[in-house]
């Protein structure tokens, strides 16, 4: 127990006497040291909750030489995908012992990607992570060096530098093979913005499938992320389809928003899903099975990504080499893709 009289933070000492060990194995188990028996290492941490011990961050960077801190560089964060992906890294960075500072940027420009990396380093992070997926940002970080190691997430393949990815290629034939094996002759494409890798990676996979098959390979219609951009394509495949061009009986959207305000717009001109069309989008928002009907899309498993992010950034830290794989996406089918429609 504390002594009595006027609170005070809990000392190293505090928690060594609670747990019943020496104030050396509490500064292994505090600063993640192996070299601890499980056992007292759970006696240690247990210690440390009921007497509500918080190390003292500064002390410890001066004995170890680390803060045990990362920094996220990102942008675009009001889009699920690097939403979703900084959620996956702050959980796997916590459950390393690590904290995650993140700079959010108001562009993709090297300067600022520069001036975001240079300004964690003057802070003293252990590693540097950058999520972008956008081409200026990402041709920047093939051009600089940082003093600390600099993971890249989300930017595919890099022979240059450390990554970890979700093979949107894949994800993309999945989608398109999943339509063309319920017997539609072709699968049109609504496309993400062109700097977007992402976008241009499930691009590659949705042409990819179709030329592997022999199929047709329509002209893409072009998006931007958001549902408005999905409402256009859907008003111009649905014109299409009142025309009688009998092509248009599959679309594959390259993520779920703009997949909902299509959606919409084939709704709005009388067109039944998957009756007429069938739709796959791309992520697996949480909305997805409430969409009418429930669509089919391609999960993105966005814990594992942050999760092969840190592990990434831990093993450059020891000096160990990790050879990164791709996360795999899933295809998840719900009730908007279907057969193709008999054409006379």
């Amino acid at each position: 127990m504390l002594p009595d009289g006027a609170p005070r933070a809990s000392a190293l000492s505090d928690v060594a006497v609670h747990a019943g060990v020496s104030h050396q194995t509490v500064s292994r188990v505090v600063n993640g040291h192996p070299n601890v028996a499980p056992a007292t290492r759970e006696r240690v941490q247990r210690a440390i909750t009921e007497l509500g011990y918080r190390p003292n961050t500064a002390a410890r960077a001066l004995v170890t030489g680390s803060t045990r801190s990362f920094g996220l560089v990102t942008s675009h964060i009001n889009q699920y995908g690097p939403a979703q992906t900084l959620l996956g890294l702050e959980k796997a960075a916590r459950a390393a012992g690590y904290s995650l500072g993140v700079a959010i940027l108001d562009d993709d420009s090297e300067a600022a990607m520069r001036e975001a990396v240079d300004r964690f380093v003057a802070q003293s992070v252990d590693a540097v992570v950058a999520l972008s997926t956008y081409g200026q940002a990402v041709e920047a970080l093939r051009r600089f060096e940082a003093p600390v190691p600099l993971i890249a997430v989300q930017v595919g393949r890099d022979s240059s530098r450390p990554t970890v990815w979700v093979a949107q290629e894949v994800g993309a034939e999945l989608a398109t093979r999943h339509l063309l094996e319920l017997g539609h002759r072709t699968v049109h494409h609504v496309t993400g913005p062109p700097d977007s890798l992402e976008a241009r990676g499930r691009m590659v996979g949705w042409r990819r499938a179709l030329e592997d098959a022999g199929a047709p390979v329509p002209e893409p219609l072009h998006g931007d992320w958001w549902p408005c951009s999905g409402h256009a394509a859907g008003r111009e495949l649905a014109a299409r389809v009142r025309a009688g061009q009998d092509d248009v009986t599959a679309v594959f959207v390259a993520n779920d928003q703009m997949a909902l305000g299509l959606l919409s717009a084939l709704a709005d001109a009388g067109l039944s899903v998957p009756d007429d069309v069938s739709v796959v989008g791309f992520d697996d928002v949480p909305e997805c099975a409430y969409f009418t009907p429930p669509l089919t899309t391609v999960r993105q498993d966005f814990a594992e990504l942050g999760r092969r992010g840190v592990e990434l950034v831990l093993a450059r830290l020891r000096g160990e080499p990790l050879e990164s794989q791709p996360v795999l996406p899933q295809l998840v089918v719900r009730r908007s893709t279907g057969p193709a429609r008999q054409t006379v």
